[in-house]
């Protein structure tokens, strides 16, 4: 039997990755020149030096009168974010200790490559104008005493945390290195911000003695504090508890689910039930929808410098793919397709819908199927290829996903990703989660490791195929083959076939089954009349 165009792409896709490892290998790598117009953070400025001293700062004058530093975050507090890796961010600090401008530099973050307009960005850094070394920000929600409170940046919030957490990072240790003293203290007044943004400049020898006359604190300094992956989770605790409560209901489903397909009715409504919970928990509200940018993070990582802190600054994120690398070396690619992705059971639903409303659906020929399988698996190495030479390239290109626009901006957004993600879920209308079948690339790097799976869940009896079709014709994401093996590649594990498979009214096996007992049960009642009838004696 020759082997399934799907499956010969997921052997020889390891193949053709290491070829593309060794050939990133020998690309230079580049980084441009920051170029700083020094009017935008000190507008009296002159002149600086280059970066320099420990930690790395770029001294900034008025002639003789030093105004202040400007910071690279980079070069100080590397926090890696969303993407794994860290945003260079160019701060302004002056000598009292206020941040005087913020620029975000370089990064490579899917959902401000794509998500985030310039207006939302140049917003979010000009609330740390004005900001010191010595306060505490707190992004979002309501004031808190002792915080100075900053708007996040709407869907991108695990990324504006890492900002945050960086830029004041930066600007302590800074500090600290160069005796800037606490604004709060009164001591240092040289360059001092004043109501409407002036600045009021005093001699350097001045700004020294009162520099060197405060001892900023150890927790100032950032060299005590917590990593910042652990305020995150302390942050999200309830979220964090309640996605592990589902998890382990969601376990508990798929242990027992011969017994759940055995009442089909009870099991739409868990099924149904559980994909409200994804879309609209893991999904709207805590964005957790997993991408393929995370999975060539991974790559990138271990190819590089890899860290754990870079996957612990999300820990929904980090707590899925956790579950996700265990659940598939026991049910496969199915878990996460049919129960966890809130694009997936946005699909799902929506084709419910159509169900009840009686939308006729549109199926391929299975050879047409089977070769518009391999479609995501070559949109996967190309994705993959391109984040050997960038992962910000990459970072762009996963736009063939739809997750951002219809998940993490709520659809708010417009022309070619709006139509992008509507069109697709108005195909799968008619074609049940046709994205998942033959374009997602997230879904073809789950299915790679698909094979490896310990256990087969799925029952099959010997007719199955052979030459039952019932299942095959049921299956409406077409994973059953005409021979009637399932396809652990395409199965998303929506269990329709497992309750055909218990039932003795649509299973031909069964049936047959149930209509021998029934006909054996109809004759041992009319065994059992006749033996109980009186008995009629002649005269």
């Amino acid at each position: 039997m020759t082997m399934p165009l799907a499956d010969k792409c997921s052997v020889y896709l390891w193949l053709y990755s290491a070829i593309l490892v060794v050939a990133s290998m020998a690309l230079p790598a580049s980084a441009a020149p920051v170029e700083v117009s020094l009017q935008h953070y000190f507008p009296q400025a002159t002149h600086s030096d280059a970066f320099a001293g420990e930690p790395l700062a770029a001294p900034v004058y008025r002639d003789a009168g030093l105004l202040g530093y400007l910071i690279r975050t980079t070069d100080i507090a590397p926090i890696p974010a969303y993407s794994g890796e860290p945003i260079t961010l160019l701060v302004g600090l002056d000598v009292a200790g206020h941040i005087t401008g913020l620029e975000i530099r370089e990064h490579s973050e899917p959902i401000l490559v794509v998500g985030i307009s310039e207006q939302d960005l140049v917003q979010y850094a000009g609330q740390y104008r004005g900001v010191t070394v010595d306060q505490k920000v707190k992004l979002g929600g309501g004031a808190r005493e002792g915080y100075v409170t900053i708007d996040g940046i709407t869907g991108a919030t695990i990324t504006a945390m890492v900002m945050n957490a960086t830029v004041m990072k930066s600007i302590r240790q800074v500090a600290a290195s160069r005796g800037i003293p606490f604004p709060a203290d009164g001591t240092a007044a040289a360059g001092a911000v004043a109501e409407g943004g002036a600045q009021q400049d005093w001699p350097v020898d001045v700004v020294t003695p009162a520099a060197a006359a405060v001892a900023p604190p150890v927790w100032w300094m950032g060299e005590t504090s917590e990593p910042f992956w652990a305020s995150v989770w302390r942050e999200r605790v309830w979220q964090i508890a309640l996605l592990i409560v589902a998890l382990v209901v969601l376990t508990f489903i798929l242990l027992f689910q011969d017994w759940l397909t055995r009442r089909p009715g009870l099991l739409r409504i868990v099924r149904t039930g559980f994909l409200l919970f994804t879309l609209f928990f893991i999904g709207w509200y805590t964005l957790a929808q997993l991408s393929v940018i995370h999975v060539l993070t991974f790559i990138n990582a271990i190819l590089h410098q890899f860290s754990w802190e870079s996957f612990l600054v999300d820990p929904l994120i980090f707590i899925l793919w956790g579950y996700v690398a265990l659940t598939l070396l026991l049910w496969g690619r199915g878990l996460y397709c049919g129960w966890l992705c809130p694009f997936g059971a946005l699909q799902e639903l929506l084709h419910q819908l159509a169900t009840r409303l009686k939308i006729p659906e549109f199926r391929f020929p299975d050879v047409v199927h089977e070769r518009l399988t391999a479609i995501k698996y070559v949109i996967f190495v190309a994705l993959f290829g391109l984040s050997l030479q960038s992962i910000g390239y990459a970072a762009r290109a996963t736009e063939v996903e739809p997750f951002k626009t219809a998940i993490v901006m709520h659809f708010d957004r417009g022309g070619i990703f709006l139509l992008y993600a509507l069109g697709l879920l108005l195909v799968a209308l008619f074609n049940r989660k046709f994205y998942c079948k033959y374009l997602c690339p997230l879904g073809a790097a789950l299915a790679i490791p698909a094979p490896l799976r310990i256990f087969d869940w799925l029952r099959r009896r010997k007719e199955c195929g052979r030459p039952c079709q019932i299942c095959a014709v049921e299956c409406e994401v077409q994973a059953i083959r005409p021979t009637g093996e399932i396809n652990p590649n395409e199965c998303h594990h929506c269990l329709d076939c497992q309750i055909t498979y218990w039932d003795d009214h649509q299973c031909p096996p069964l049936s047959v089954k149930r209509v021998r007992r029934e006909k054996s049960r109809a004759a041992l009642d009319r065994i059992k009349v006749a033996d109980s009838a009186p008995e009629i004696t002649e005269k």
